[in-house]
Formats: structure tokens, C-alpha cells, sequence
């Protein structure tokens, strides 16, 4: 009996899934360089055409399991339902910390903040499709929250800096893991919501004094300019 189109669509995604799943335990645990094709379909239960056939070949396979990975960081959806829900800005920076830091303290840690921390530590060819598929509008996203508080412009490279300095701490501890030594020890054994208000209030004190300064500095810009006619 022949299987449905549904039938069949839905095992090439069971396929393309377990595939996926492989190379990213296995990409996380040994790197790009060190993890065959070989290797993963073995893992994933598949042969090697299954992969080609899924992901065109293993720099696509790569690219693939990045993406994933970084979906399962942050994910696009989520950031938008923050950015567009009628909650006060300062409400919306909690939400996107308290999202950070439940990524960041999981238990277990999958292998995607292995995988993303392997990347960011030693960079493939492949960083820079990451950052302009995945993480640039995702960027954008947070950064209309932040232009909320700050009342600068998305567009403001004043912004930019607003967002490294937001999201770096929880970053810093997804990228170093439990098992990373040194202070993130002793943070990861505080209870998330401690973390959670620290990050939020060290971050709301931060944009609020940029802020001020921006401001400042706008309305001092144009007590100048006559003088330079």
C-alpha cells in the first residue's frame, strides 16, 4: 500500500529531525573539523545520502544545526510576542532578562549553548551567516524595547551599546555553562530569580543614565550650531 504525501512528509521530518539532533550532540561535543558525516548518520540511525538529500551537504548540515541552535537561545516568536504585547517597557526588559536566564541556569544544558559556545570560541566560516540570518533581527527585535526606555533610536549605534551591555551577562553564562570555572560558579548556585533581579536592575540603572546622556548631548547639539554658520 503506498503511504499519503502527509505520510511520507512527515517521515522526512522525523528523518531530518533525528539527523539534526545528531550532528548537533555531536558538532557540540568535537567540533566541525573532527565530526564525519560518517559519524553523525550512524548516530542519527540514517545513510549518507539522507543528509545530502536534507541538507545539500555538510557545510548546509552546519549551518542547519547553528540555526537551531540559536533558535533554541532565543527564539525569534518569543522576542516579538515580548516587543508587541502592550506591557510597559521596563515589564518587557524583565520578560526578555527572565527568558536569558532560563535558557542560561537549565538542567541539563542541551547542546546548543555547547554548540554556540564552540562557535563563539572558535570561529567557523559559518559565524557570519549566523549573525545576519539569526542574530541581527533578533537584535532589532530587543532593541525596540530598549528604544522604548532609552528613547533613543533603533538606528543609533548609542543602542547597539545599550544591547551588548543588556544581553552580554546572560550570554556569558549560557556560553560558559555550569561547568565553566571561576565566578559563573557561584551565580549559578544563587536561585534564577536572584539573578533575574540583579541583571534587571543593573540593566534598567545602565539605560536609564544613558538615557540622560543621550538626551543631554541631543539638546546641546543644536545650541551649537549657530555659532558654526
Amino acid at each position: 500500500m503506498n503511504r499519503s504525501p502527509r505520510g511520507l512528509r512527515a517521515d522526512g521530518e522525523a528523518t531530518r529531525t533525528r539527523i539534526l539532533e545528531a550532528a548537533g550532540e555531536l558538532f557540540a561535543g568535537t567540533g566541525y573539523a573532527e565530526t564525519t558525516n560518517k559519524a553523525i548518520a550512524a548516530r542519527a540511525g540514517v545513510d549518507l545520502a539522507s543528509i545530502n538529500y536534507h541538507f545539500g551537504n555538510r557545510g548546509g548540515l552546519y549551518q542547519a544545526v547553528l540555526a537551531e541552535a540559536h533558535r533554541r537561545l532565543v527564539d525569534v516568536d518569543d522576542l516579538r510576542q515580548v516587543a508587541d504585547s502592550g506591557l510597559p517597557p521596563t515589564a518587557k526588559l524583565r520578560l526578555l532578562i527572565e527568558q536569558l536566564v532560563a535558557r542560561a541556569t537549565q538542567e541539563p544544558q542541551s547542546w546548543h549553548l555547547r554548540m554556540l559556545a564552540r562557535e563563539v570560541l572558535a570561529p567557523t566560516s559559518h559565524l557570519q551567516t549566523l549573525i545576519q540570518d539569526e542574530a541581527q533581527p533578533k537584535m532589532a527585535i530587543a532593541k525596540r524595547v530598549l528604544g522604548e526606555i532609552t528613547a533613543i533610536a533603533e538606528d543609533d549605534p548609542a543602542l547597539t551599546r545599550c544591547l551588548l551591555s543588556v544581553a552580554a551577562p546572560g550570554l556569558m553564562l549560557m556560553v560558559g555553562g555550569r561547568n565553566f570555572p571561576g565566578p559563573a560558579q557561584e551565580v549559578f548556585r544563587m536561585s534564577p530569580q536572584t539573578i533575574v533581579d540583579h541583571l534587571y536592575h543593573f540593566a534598567l540603572g545602565g539605560l536609564a543614565a544613558i538615557g540622560r546622556e543621550h538626551a543631554r548631548q541631543a539638546e546641546a547639539i543644536p545650541a551649537a550650531t549657530p555659532g558654526c554658520a
